[in-house]
C-alpha cells in the first residue's frame, strides 16, 4: 500500500490525519483546524498553487517516482508550439494566448444542456447529518461559482418533519430548503440534482419535485457509488428517532423494536442504531431484464414532465459499467456519473470500503473504451462524469483527460465540503452568538486561520470577489462558508487554466488523452495511456534524422 506523505513543506500545508492519494485525510473532520492543501485553499485560493515564501525559497518536485495504478501515475502532456481552441476573437499572439484566456466553461445534456463555469459538481449530498448542517454553505456556494450540486438519496424519507400519505409526499421541509437554498442564487449555471434511490422512488420524490419545482431540477437514478456496495446509511442515537425510521420502512440495525435491543440501548450497551436503503433490482437476474425495468423507470420519468435525467453509477465491474453507459446511452440520458473505489463516504462500513470494488482510474479507463465502442458504432454517448477520490486541479485535467472527449464534468464530493466545513467554523468563532445555530466548531480561529487576519475580508482571498457578484448589501447573507468555496474554486479554476495553457488546449473541448502520458509501464498496460517516453518518439526520430 502506498503511504502518501502527510506534509507539503513547499505549500506550507500539513494534514492532520492520514492523507489518501486525493490529499485529503481519509477521515475528514468538521471541526478540522486545519491545515491540508484543500482547507488552505478554501482560504488563500490562487496563491496555494505556487511554493511558499517567495524570495526567500527555490522549491524542487519530491513526485518523481511512480509507483502502482493510480491518478497519480498519470502525468500531464506539454508542449513547445502551438494553440488550440482560442475563444473567439482572440488570435495565436503570445499576447493572447495567456492561462487568463482559457476556457473552462462546460455543458452537458442531450436536448437541453446544463451549463457549469467550471468542469466540477459536488458529490451527492444526502441523508447524512453533515450535509444537513452544511447545505446553506454548499448550495450557495455551488450557485455563486456555477455548478451543479446534487441532493443525495434519502432525504425526504429521513425527514420527521415530513409528511408522506399513501406513498404520496404532501410535505417535505428539508428537501424545500435544499433545493429553494439553491435557487435563490442560481443565475443560469449549474444545477440542482435530485438523486433517487429505491425508498425515494417508492415515497414518491420524483412526483414532489416536478409538481413543485418543474424542471428546475434534475433528477437522477441511483445505482450505487464507490464507498460500498450496498445502500446507504446514516447513524442515530436516539431510540424513537430510529423507531420512527424502521416504520416509515427503511432497515434499521440493530432492530429498535425489539424488547431486547430497547434493554440494550437504555442500559448504554448498545448507543447507537444504522439505517440503511435497499438494493436495487433485486428481483431481476439477467442484463435483459435490467434494461426492461430501467427504460421503463426513464419512461415513467419522461411522463412525469422530466427534460432532464441523470444516472449514478458505483464501482461495479465491468458488466455493470456496459449497462450503465449502454442504457444511459440508448434511453437519452443528460449525464452518467461512474464513481470509482476511493470514493468519499458519511457512513459506508469501513473495510467493505476498504476492499470492494474498482478503483477509479481503473473504472474510468474503461468506462472511456466501452464509450468509444458504442461512439464506433455510431451512438451519441451519454456524457459522463468521473468521481472517486478526486480534489485537485491536476485530477481535474487527468479525468478529462482519460475520458475525452466524452467526460463533461468531475464530480468531487468530500473536497468541495471542506470550504463549508472551514467557512463556518470561522464564522461560529467569530459571531459566538450564532455558533450553535450554523454548528459552528471553533471557539477561536486556530493559527493556521488567525495568522491570515481576523475579519473575513482579511483571511478569504475571493471576499472581494464575491461581494462584486452579490452586492455589497447581499453579504451579510452569504455563508462564510460559501465564500470558502468559491475560494477553493477560483484555485481549481486557475490551476486547471494554467495546465491547460501548457498543454496548449484553450478551451476544455480539445483537452484529449494525447494530452496525459503514464509514468509506468503497468499504468500505460492498464489504460492504454502510452508511456512517456513512447509519446511522439517517432517524431522526435524523424526531426533527428531529418
Amino acid at each position: 500500500m502506498i503511504q502518501w506523505p502527510k506534509t507539503n513543506d513547499v505549500l506550507g500545508t500539513v494534514n492532520r490525519g492520514n492523507p489518501a492519494e486525493s490529499g485529503l485525510c481519509t477521515l475528514c473532520r468538521a471541526d478540522c483546524q486545519g491545515k491540508c492543501e484543500t482547507f488552505m485553499a478554501s482560504l488563500k485560493g490562487r496563491k496555494l498553487l505556487y511554493p511558499r515564501d517567495f524570495g526567500h525559497v527555490t522549491a524542487g518536485s519530491a513526485n518523481t517516482t511512480h509507483l502502482g495504478i493510480s491518478y497519480n501515475s498519470l502525468r500531464i502532456q506539454g508542449y513547445n508550439y502551438g494553440a488550440y481552441g482560442l475563444p473567439k476573437g482572440l488570435s495565436n499572439s503570445p499576447d493572447d494566448c495567456i492561462f487568463p484566456n482559457v476556457s473552462i466553461e462546460t455543458e452537458f445534456g442531450t436536448s437541453v444542456k446544463t451549463k457549469a463555469r467550471i468542469p466540477i459538481m459536488t458529490g451527492a449530498l444526502g441523508s447524512t447529518f453533515i450535509a444537513a448542517k452544511y447545505w446553506d454553505s454548499f448550495a450557495i456556494g455551488a450557485a455563486l461559482v456555477g455548478i451543479p450540486i446534487v441532493v443525495g438519496e434519502n432525504v425526504v424519507g429521513i425527514d420527521k418533519q415530513a409528511v408522506i400519505e399513501n406513498g404520496k409526499i404532501k410535505k417535505a421541509p428539508e428537501l424545500d430548503r435544499r433545493i429553494e437554498t439553491f435557487l435563490r442564487y442560481y443565475d443560469g449555471y449549474g444545477a440542482i440534482i435530485v438523486q433517487m434511490n429505491v425508498e425515494d422512488t417508492r415515497n414518491g420524490v420524483a412526483e414532489y419535485v416536478i409538481e413543485k419545482y418543474g424542471d428546475k431540477a434534475i433528477i437522477e437514478l441511483k445505482w450505487g457509488q464507490g464507498a460500498k456496495d450496498i445502500g446507504g446509511e446514516i447513524q442515530v442515537n436516539d431510540l424513537e428517532y430510529a423507531i420512527f425510521l424502521k416504520k416509515r420502512g427503511y432497515v434499521v440495525d440493530p432492530d429498535p423494536t425489539k424488547p431486547e435491543v430497547q434493554e440494550a440501548f437504555k442500559s448504554g450497551a448498545i448507543k447507537s442504531f444504522a439505517r440503511h436503503s435497499r438494493l436495487g433490482y433485486t428481483d431481476l437476474s439477467k442484463p435483459e431484464k435490467v434494461e426492461e425495468a430501467f427504460m421503463r423507470a426513464v419512461r415513467q420519468l419522461r411522463k412525469l414532465g422530466y427534460k432532464r435525467i441523470s444516472l449514478k453509477t458505483g464501482s461495479y465491474g465491468m458488466e455493470a459499467l456496459a449497462m450503465a453507459i449502454k442504457f444511459a446511452t440508448e434511453a437519452k440520458l443528460d449525464l452518467l456519473t461512474i464513481d470509482g473505489s476511493g470514493g468519499g463516504t458519511g457512513m459506508s462500513p469501513w473495510n467493505m470500503m476498504e476492499t470492494w470494488g474498482v478503483p477509479s482510474i481503473l473504472l474510468h479507463a474503461k468506462a472511456y473504451e466501452y464509450a468509444s465502442i458504442l461512439a464506433a458504432k455510431g451512438k451519441k454517448v451519454v456524457d459522463l462524469a468521473f468521481a472517486g477520490g478526486l480534489a485537485r486541479e491536476d485530477h481535474i485535467f487527468k479525468a478529462l483527460a482519460l475520458g475525452a472527449p466524452f467526460t463533461k464534468v468531475i464530480c468531487m464530493g468530500r473536497a468541495v465540503m471542506i470550504p463549508g466545513f472551514v467557512g463556518t467554523n470561522i464564522q461560529g468563532a467569530l459571531n459566538p452568538s450564532i455558533r450553535e445555530k450554523i454548528n459552528g466548531n471553533w471557539d477561536k480561529l486556530p493559527p493556521a486561520v488567525s495568522e491570515l487576519g481576523t475579519k473575513p475580508e482579511e483571511i478569504f482571498a475571493g471576499y472581494f470577489d464575491v461581494q462584486k457578484k452579490v452586492g455589497a448589501s447581499e453579504m451579510k447573507n452569504i455563508p462564510l462558508g460559501a465564500i470558502a468555496m468559491w475560494t477553493l474554486c477560483d484555485k481549481l479554476a486557475a490551476g486547471l487554466q494554467q495546465l491547460m495553457a501548457g498543454a496548449r488546449k484553450f478551451n476544455l473541448k480539445e483537452i484529449s488523452r494525447d494530452d496525459i502520458y503514464s509514468a509506468n509501464r503497468e499504468t500505460e498496460k492498464e489504460t492504454k495511456i502510452p508511456f512517456i517516453t513512447d509519446v511522439l518518439d517517432e517524431s522526435a526520430k524523424k526531426i533527428l534524422n531529418s
